[in-house]
């Protein structure tokens, strides 16, 4: 019988369960990134007017870097989540994979998922529902339709 894991995720939280004999979802892991909810000016970030090389010129006030801190902390996160996933199919731990995940993280764990992880994934959902308590999730998946 081929094991089928579910990963829910978004910045803050990556759960993954299992569908199990029984066909009930059951957590396997829930893995959480609490910089994923701070706010820029939380996190320890070099200031960004400190430095800059020659000829270079200072920032101006409306200066905005492309990567805040937080959104580097959610592509360190889903780097993270790629790489429990590679471990786990390395583990033989599951066959196939649904990606359920807020749109921002499933871009980022698809830039991060090993090609052989990807050829695992059956089935991508652009939504975040990793809040939702285990057997809501179920629910979810059963009302989608295929």
């Amino acid at each position: 019988m081929q094991t089928t894991w579910v990963l829910a995720a978004d910045g803050y939280r990556a759960r993954i369960f299992e569908w199990s004999a029984d066909q009930h979802l059951h957590e396997v892991e829930d893995m959480v990134n609490p910089k994923g909810r701070m706010k820029n000016e939380d996190i320890n970030a070099e200031p960004q007017d400190r430095f800059y090389g020659k000829g270079a010129q200072a920032p101006s006030d409306t200066y905005e870097p492309d990567v805040t801190p937080v959104k580097k902390e959610v592509e360190r996160f889903s780097e993270t989540v790629a790489r429990e996933l590679d471990k786990a199919r390395n583990e033989h731990r599951f066959d196939k994979l649904c990606v359920i995940a807020a749109p921002e993280m499933l871009g980022l764990l698809r830039e991060n998922m090993t090609k052989e992880v990807q050829q695992m994934v059956e089935e991508e959902i652009p939504k975040d529902i990793s809040w939702f308590e285990g057997h809501q999730v179920e629910e979810y998946l059963r009302q989608r339709p295929h």
